[in-house]
């Protein structure tokens, strides 16, 4: 199960992070677009692809749902305005939204990452599946870890929508359509290890620590209910 999840989010980022970036040069070189065509044309896939992944989903998932309208409405305000530089700061404006909505959610006691990060740890498993419902019912720490999962993440999306936005004001919009990919893509490698230090790591032991006590239970029982089958045979023979 983990190497296709693996897999999967390979695909992911080469189809939404490294295609528009080669297809914004390509546009722009090869086919002698305008910056604001050649970034308008470069996000329609990332766009495409966020939409028909909330279509397919049996529930609406919060998360994937902010991203696509946020990336609308800056396509649209950027073709509308024909500045360059505003459609860059549409993807701060996005990654600032999904931060804040982030911590809001961190706030609220409902941590929006749990929908993303849950699959990973359970990885389909019925037991790790019971033992995250009861750790979420009765760990404060199981909990912590969580809350501090989405806040992590919050934190370095909001982070990085500071750093883009005054880069891209600052820098030619061919260096930062290359640029802002770099500072997004060594954002989440840290957000990705900070999180994994202090929620998913937390948790994954907790899970496992779980899972082990119920192992040890049922074979408890399995033996206590051999020995007291085996009492009532010999009681019978007797």
């Amino acid at each position: 199960m983990t190497k296709p999840r693996k897999s999967r989010t390979v695909v992911s980022l080469l189809l939404d992070v490294g295609v528009p970036v080669g297809s914004y040069y390509l546009l722009k070189g090869a086919f002698g677009m305008s910056a604001v065509a050649a970034l308008g044309w470069s996000s329609a896939g990332p766009v495409l692809r966020t939409g028909w992944g909330v279509l397919r989903q049996r529930e609406v998932n919060v998360l994937p749902l902010l991203i696509l309208l946020a990336n609308l409405a800056g396509l649209l305000i950027g073709f509308g305005t024909g500045d360059a530089r505003l459609m860059l700061a549409k993807d701060s404006a996005v990654t600032s939204l999904v931060g804040f909505a982030l911590l809001g959610s961190v706030a609220l006691g409902r941590p929006m990452m749990t929908a993303t990060l849950k699959p990973w740890l359970v990885k389909g498993d019925a037991g790790r599946e019971a033992a995250w419902g009861r750790l979420r019912r009765e760990s404060p720490a199981f909990r912590r870890a969580e809350l501090r999962f989405s806040a992590v993440w919050g934190v370095a999306f909001v982070g990085e929508c500071g750093v883009r936005i005054v880069r891209v004001y600052a820098l030619p919009v061919d260096t930062m359509v290359w640029l802002g990919t770099v500072v997004m893509i060594v954002t989440m490698l840290v957000a990705f290890v900070v999180s994994g230090a202090l929620g998913a790591g937390p948790m994954v032991h907790m899970i496992g620590a779980a899972v082990t006590t119920d192992d040890s239970a049922d074979a408890f029982d399995a033996v206590l209910e051999a020995e007291k089958n085996s009492s009532l045979v010999g009681s019978t023979h007797g």
